[in-house]
């Protein structure tokens, strides 16, 4: 189990890089510090070296505002610069304390921006390279300064998965509402756009065979087909203004049960439609009769485009104090051959029904034609 995480660990990649803003504020950080470090180099008095111990502190300041973004390399620079004026120090006799800005305290969110920032080989070389250096001045320092100097390290690497953890959940909760949303777009599309083009595919069909011997209803055909083509085209132009940045969406009212009515049909060559609504359907949340209405329209595009020699489509809404069944049946021909395809519509009404908490079945009817039927409760949408 430890050598699975540490390879995890190992695998891991680098954080999405920070955004610009942290950058600029890093660099007044750094530009803050260095005006501070000068002072002190000017006015400490114990300061020994001081040319070189100021140069020293203010050239590891330049590197600042590259941790979020090399975070190794600065952990390299500064710990491996630090161990060498330390071991000068005191090899020279002088108390390496002394020769250590007050500035330099700056490295302690080092380990934070590793945790951070860097990937996860950075993170296990760079984390090493940090528990090091008090071990190293161990012998100088005592065993407490080196518990120490390790706990503020375990601190800041805490702190730092925990922002890293919180900042990916973050991204991935965005991420999950954008998929929802892109496959309710892709709903949206297919049962509206793609219900009037089955439509207008359907028309025109009916149109080509009258037109030699039936004129008149060609050109009643003909005159669906516009009205289905403006109503998609006006359909498309209300998504298209949704998806803009910027343009105010046309709110229009949702299809309800009213609009399910609206489905029946017994005009032309096509099979007739039926719609028969019964039982409690009262106080229906504007969600669910919209979902209902959807679910209707797809089922009945669907029969009309492949129920072969049907007839008749029935559509039948029953309401109770819990749930609601919407049942569509068609009377065409089946075979032991047919097989449900899961394609876009069959998807996208399994969501819908999915989402609010219902059922969803599909599948050839005993005897003759397809079924659909969905059952949804009354109450209890996901959210």
């Amino acid at each position: 189990m430890v050598i699975d995480a540490v390879r995890s660990l190992w695998t891991e990649p680098r954080a999405p890089d920070p955004s610009p803003r942290w950058w600029w504020r890093d660099r007044l950080l750094a530009g803050v510090l260095i005006l501070v470090a000068l002072v002190e180099g000017v006015f400490r008095e114990d300061l020994p070296w001081r040319p070189f111990t100021v140069a020293i502190g203010v050239a590891l300041l330049l590197l600042l505002p590259m941790r979020r973004t090399r975070p190794l390399l600065v952990v390299l620079v500064v710990f491996g610069v630090v161990t060498v004026v330390d071991t000068v120090s005191v090899a020279a006799g002088v108390d390496p304390e002394q020769t250590t800005l007050w500035t330099t305290a700056w490295v302690l969110v080092l380990p934070y921006s590793l945790a951070r920032w860097g990937s996860g080989r950075e993170i296990t070389i760079g984390s090493a390279i940090v528990v090091l250096f008090p071990l190293l001045t161990h012998a100088r320092n005592g065993l407490g300064d080196t518990l120490l100097g390790l706990l503020f390290f375990a601190l800041s690497v805490t702190l730092g998965a925990a922002a890293r953890y919180r900042a990916t959940s973050q991204v991935r909760a965005l991420e999950q509402v954008r998929s929802r949303e892109r496959e309710q777009l892709a709903r949206e599309l297919h049962d509206t756009v793609a219900h009037h083009v089955s439509a207008i595919a359907i028309q025109a069909q009916a149109g080509r065979t009258l037109a030699a011997e039936h004129p008149g209803r060609a050109a009643e055909a003909l005159a669906n087909i516009e009205e289905a083509a403006s109503r998609t085209l006006a359909e498309m132009r209300a998504m298209v203004g949704v998806l803009r940045a910027g343009e105010e969406p046309d709110l229009a009212p949702q299809p309800g049960l009213a609009d399910i009515e609206g489905l029946a049909q017994r005009s032309g060559d096509a099979p007739r439609v039926d719609v028969e609504l019964q039982g409690d359907l009262d106080d229906l949340g504007p969600g669910l009769a919209t979902a209902l209405y959807r679910l209707a329209q797809e089922s009945v595009t669907n029969a009309l485009r492949h129920a072969r020699h049907a007839t008749c489509i029935q559509v039948q809404i029953t309401g109770d104090r819990e749930h609601v069944r919407l049942t569509v049946h068609d009377d065409g021909q089946t075979s032991a051959a047919d097989r449900i395809t899961e394609g876009y519509g069959i998807v996208g009404m399994t969501e819908r029904a999915t989402l609010l908490g219902g059922t969803l079945e599909v599948g050839p009817t005993p005897g003759s034609g397809w079924s659909v039927v969905a059952q949804l409760p009354r109450t209890g949408a996901a959210t």
